[in-house]
């Protein structure tokens, strides 16, 4: 085991509940913090529900389950983090808040504590300048389903130091996860591929491919668990449309220009299984 002992996590939605669940079924000591009460709550009952799943599953004990939860503990105070040796980043994908945050980090804990994003495409350089300790700052973007998904990219920054990046990636192991080296690079390695291929299936889409077909012909003929219309219900269709207008606009290039018709659904609140529809309508 690393020296870590305590971890926080900032951000109780799906992913920050995700990383918290398995921090502590690694044994940390895990803070879930949110400045929501009710996101808390949600975020625990997702943890609570995902355990019970596993146990059912035969995958973990119901004694596991109990040592996971009594590793977990919330709050809604930033100022909860300063004795923890790890801080996880998992809110809203918007700069300026992400680089706020981290300012405020950097002034609440010891220049040891490990200030990490699991930011999908914001620069890691540039958040960490908003730090006084930039050396401390990386990027470890965890897959969704966290719990499920084996895979960490880890991202340095231009600032981060070789110590920090070798504990994180130490961590996740430890968290069972493998990992990957990515440039500081907008949307790294998975994303940098991924996003682009589901926004040609939404061009398909928008010729009148019926998704059905797009999503069965990406499953069987490339040997993928979902096809890339599902895949965009299920991470977001807002979320899909700020990391490509991120890339057009960071990268320059048209081959990363949103489709219109994910725009259109964007517009009408269509964002996937967190409302209820996407491509596919979901009860």
């Amino acid at each position: 085991m690393t020296l870590i002992k305590k971890v926080a996590v900032i951000g109780a939605g799906q992913m920050g509940a995700g990383i918290a669940q398995v921090a502590a079924a690694t044994g940390y000591n895990t803070l879930l913090l949110d400045n929501n009460e009710d996101a808390l709550k949600r975020g625990l009952a997702g943890i609570d529900k995902q355990l019970s799943r596993a146990v059912e599953k035969e995958k973990i004990t119901e004694e596991d389950k109990k040592k996971t939860l009594a590793n977990i503990t919330t709050t809604v105070q930033v100022s909860d983090c300063t004795d923890c040796d790890l801080i996880v980043e998992a809110i809203i994908e918007n700069v300026e808040i992400k680089a706020d945050l981290f300012a405020k980090l950097d002034v609440l804990t010891p220049p040891e504590t490990i200030l990490a994003s699991n930011t999908s495409s914001i620069s890691i350089t540039k958040i960490a300048s908003a730090c006084s300790n930039p050396n401390r700052v990386i990027g470890m973007h965890f897959m969704n389903p966290v719990p499920v998904m084996k895979l960490v990219e880890i991202i340095r920054g231009l600032q981060t130091d070789d110590a920090t990046y070798e504990k994180i990636k130490a961590i996740s192991e430890e968290m069972g996860k493998t990992t990957v080296l990515a440039i500081d690079s907008p949307g790294f390695i998975v994303n940098r591929v991924l996003c682009p291929m589901i926004n040609e299936a939404i061009f398909l889409l928008q010729q009148g491919v019926a998704p059905e077909d797009i999503d069965t012909g990406m499953k069987l003929g490339t040997n993928q668990p979902m096809g890339p219309l599902e895949l965009a219900d299920f991470v977001g269709l807002d979320t899909l449309l700020y990391i490509l207008q991120l890339f057009h606009r960071e990268l320059g290039e048209d081959k990363y220009r949103p489709c219109p018709l994910l725009i259109k659904y964007v517009e009408a609140g269509w964002y996937g299984r967190k409302t209820g529809k996407g491509f596919y309508t979901y009860e």
